[in-house]
């Protein structure tokens, strides 16, 4: 099964809770009224596409109704989807590769798949041919750093890490270290998860980036925040904490299988001005790539390619 077929069966739940409640409610709708619009605007909030974004969403199907851009209730979801890709799509490079090393912060909650995607991260770019490193930084959680040595070696990668419960940002300096005696192309630095408050969170990421940037003055390249696809919009909540204490560039989600709220891909874009630039469809090391609006669309709306 390729990719694009595994995306479309991760999406299956979100799906039925949006895009085949649309179509039924197209089916059952002569025009487009105040009544169609309202139904509409229910489906797109229990998909959790947000109260921001289905605004948003709303105000663009009632605006082309009047201008006769879309003449009925079957012009909905091809113009929906065409306006999807429009707002999901993202300029520029999906992961900035620049600089030996290029350094890669990856921040979020813990049990979000944190530790998971950095480990598919390290695989992708090794079997591009990329020499990587890993600093398993998140020394608060037992195992933390076992687990990313599991997968450093199914990646084929170096993992540095210290004992348990030692200093994060001495991890961090030794990694920046070795990555660029070494000769790293990329470094992918693991963070704590569970930190008591916002201030704790800040103190920590703040110290992480004094240490990289003694070492290379530009980095961190990019900051990703992991984020889990099934907690919705505790997803936002989670993410604006997140923005506040650390320069995010980009948004991995993961989990988008076991979800029917994915339509928070959208929320994410539109309510965070975030990119969503990686996404995880299962738990295998190939169930994970670079995310793409309009494959993403097709597979929400089981189009076939």
């Amino acid at each position: 099964m390729g990719f694009f077929e595994r995306l479309k069966e991760g999406l299956e739940k979100t799906r039925k809770n949006f895009t085949e409640r649309i179509e039924v409610l197209v089916g059952m709708s002569a025009e487009i009224d105040d009544d169609f619009l309202d139904e509409l605007e229910m489906i797109l909030l229990s998909a959790d596409v947000g109260a921001k974004t289905t605004e948003k969403l709303i105000d663009a199907v009632r605006q082309a109704a009047r201008k006769k851009e879309i003449s009925g209730t079957q012009d909905v979801v091809p113009f929906l989807k065409k306006y999807l890709v429009n707002m999901l799509t993202e300029e520029g490079q999906r992961t900035r590769i620049s600089g030996t090393p290029t350094v890669i912060l990856v921040v979020g909650v813990n049990g979000v798949g944190k530790t998971t995607t950095i480990g598919k991260l390290a695989n992708y770019f090794h079997l591009l041919n990329y020499k990587v490193m890993i600093a398993a930084a998140d020394t608060f959680r037992a195992a933390a750093s076992e687990q990313l040595e599991i997968w450093g070696k199914r990646a084929g990668c170096d993992v540095i890490k210290h004992a348990e419960g030692a200093d994060p940002a001495a991890v961090v300096f030794d990694a920046m270290k070795a990555a660029i005696a070494r000769k790293a192309d990329i470094l992918f630095i693991d963070t704590a998860g569970r930190l008591h408050n916002k201030a704790n969170l800040m103190n920590e990421l703040e110290k992480i980036h004094r240490v990289i940037k003694r070492e290379v003055p530009e980095a961190p390249h990019e900051t990703f925040l992991v984020l889990d696809a099934t907690t919705g919009q505790n997803a936002i909540t989670q993410a604006k904490v997140f923005t506040e204490t650390a320069k995010v560039t980009g948004v991995v989600l993961t989990k988008l299988d076991g979800t029917a709220k994915g339509g928070v891909v959208i929320a994410i874009r539109e309510e965070l001005g975030l990119p969503v630039k990686w996404i995880g469809v299962g738990e295998g090391i190939m169930d994970f790539r670079p995310f793409e609006p309009e494959k993403f669309v097709d597979a929400l709306f089981n189009t076939d390619k």
